[in-house]
């Protein structure tokens, strides 16, 4: 059961968005001293089928179009109007027999109703409309969305369409600016980045009190993705799910084709589950680490309260103006120190900083911005330049915080044989290793704990909600309640 429901998505937050791109558009434009004329298009996501079959794939709308416009079917197309900021959407023009297949064909009035745009068109008309819409001189300007994107290195797709040369076209202003839009969240945003949040919380926690061991990763799987859809309707997953026990857990990426959640896991192993469910195009992204069997072992605790502490550290220490590197060396620094204390390392931490040791334990970055992707866009802005040394250059965003900004803070620490035999074997990293202490953890995979923070005026927000520390994992794969029944100024733990 839940304690949740699925909110009501309010369109006005797209609307919002549009307002924000052009206000940002105008700006830009008059600061070169370039006419406020001319219209943004995009091109939404096209239905696509598996392969040569006609089984189509469940449709997922791209995430530029949903930022702007909110819609959910394929195949359209959007344009704001820079000069008034009027939104029109053009809808295909669906054959009779749609109706016969896949239910009623709504009219141009029901898309300009739900989707609160200004204006409705087929996308047979885009020429004869812009066209007309046009206020400037000479050949109607296009603003079109072309340029890279920082985590994958693809570029995004210009809109196209046949016709589109009677049309100047711009494929180098647009990008920037939306991409910039994206990096700060309205007050409706982060309403819907919340909820998506408080289920995956819940999920995440009816995943832990109904581990056994004996039961395959899938299952694991399995429970969060039902759990996520049926109390929160949150028909996709931000990405997919890792549900990594024993030494797949030092396995950063676990879960794909190739390693699909299909170990059955043992009483001792330690579960390393990255989860988070989307609702209306808005991710969560959640790890939790636990033992299988509800009991840490002291070697598990010992690595466990090592990422927690880091975890926390970074957490009390964000607020705007923070650069996100020296954070990622926070947690590095704990973790390190850590594993000094547990006598899994030995020597000075801050030798080990300069020689980039904890990349071998931590080889992915902190965080991520995140938002309509999990991976959301304005990690390296221009003038932004990515680090270059090891662990660093994972980073995912080297900026300064802002106010508004959401951001995963998920350090980890994993024994990954490929990172680890090297740097014991190394000249200049072999001395930090105390090596029989290191063989005892060489099975014991990985931790990794993350949460959803959200930057405020003077600090940060958690917007997960799931069990942190050592005890209360256990209470509450022993049955205890979460979060914590308070009765009165105490809580029931």
């Amino acid at each position: 059961m839940s304690s949740l429901s699925p909110p009501p998505v309010p369109m006005e937050l797209h609307a919002v968005n549009r307002r924000k791109l052009s206000d940002s558009l105008r700006r830009h434009l008059s600061s070169s001293d370039r006419p406020l004329d001319g219209f943004v298009l995009l091109q939404g996501g096209e239905e696509k089928n598996r392969y040569c079959t006609d089984h189509a794939e469940l449709f997922r709308q791209e995430s530029y179009f949903a930022y702007l416009f909110g819609v959910r079917e394929p195949d359209f197309y959007g344009a704001v109007d820079i000069g008034s900021g009027k939104s029109i959407l053009f809808i295909p023009r669906l054959p009779e027999d749609y109706a016969v297949w896949l239910g009623e064909i709504k009219p141009l009035s029901h898309f300009k109703e739900t989707y609160m745009v200004d204006m409705v068109f087929y996308v047979d008309e885009i020429i004869q409309v812009l066209s007309e819409q046009f206020k400037g001189s000479g050949k109607p300007l296009l603003y079109l969305l072309h340029g890279l994107n920082t985590d994958s290195g693809n570029l995004s797709k210009p809109a196209s369409f046949e016709g589109i040369e009677k049309f100047e076209t711009d494929l180098t202003t647009l990008h920037p600016i939306l991409a910039e839009c994206r990096v700060i969240k309205s007050s409706l945003e982060l309403q819907l980045l919340q909820f998506a949040n408080d289920i995956s919380s819940e999920a995440h926690v009816e995943v832990m009190r109904r581990v056994t061991p004996g039961m395959k990763e899938y299952q694991m799987e399995s429970m969060f993705l039902h759990h996520t859809c049926m109390y929160g309707g949150c028909r996709h997953c931000s990405y997919t799910c890792i549900c990594a026990t024993g030494e797949n857990s030092a396995v950063l990426h676990y879960g794909h084709a190739a390693a699909p959640n299909d170990r059955t896991f043992e009483d001792g192993d330690l579960a390393l589950l990255d989860m988070g469910g989307e609702y209306h195009f808005y991710a969560s992204d959640i790890t939790c680490s636990f033992p299988v069997n509800g009991k840490f072992t002291s070697d598990q605790s010992l690595i466990y309260n090592a990422v927690l502490k880091a975890h926390n550290s970074v957490i009390s220490a964000m607020k705007p103006g923070v650069n996100w590197v020296d954070m990622h060396k926070l947690a590095e620094r704990i973790i390190l120190e850590s594993l000094k204390k547990g006598s899994i390392l030995t020597g000075d931490v801050e030798e080990m900083m300069v020689e980039r040791l904890g990349a071998v334990f931590m080889p992915h970055g902190l965080g991520h911005f995140m938002g309509i992707d999990t991976h959301d866009t304005g990690g390296y802005p221009m003038g932004v330049d990515r680090p270059k040394e090891p662990g660093l250059k994972s980073l995912r965003t080297a900026r300064d915080l802002l106010e508004g900004m959401v951001i995963t803070v998920e350090p980890g620490c994993y024994f990954i044989k490929a990172l680890l035999v090297p740097a014991i074997e190394n000249a200049k990293t072999s001395k930090f290793f105390n090596r029989e202490t290191t063989e005892r953890f060489k099975n014991i995979g990985g931790v990794r704990i993350e949460s959803d923070l959200v930057v405020t005026a003077n600090g940060c927000k958690n917007m997960t909600n799931v069990p942190r520390e050592t005890w209360e994992i256990e209470a509450v794969m022993a049955g205890a309640p979460w979060p914590p029944v308070t009765t009165g100024n105490h809580s029931t733990k």
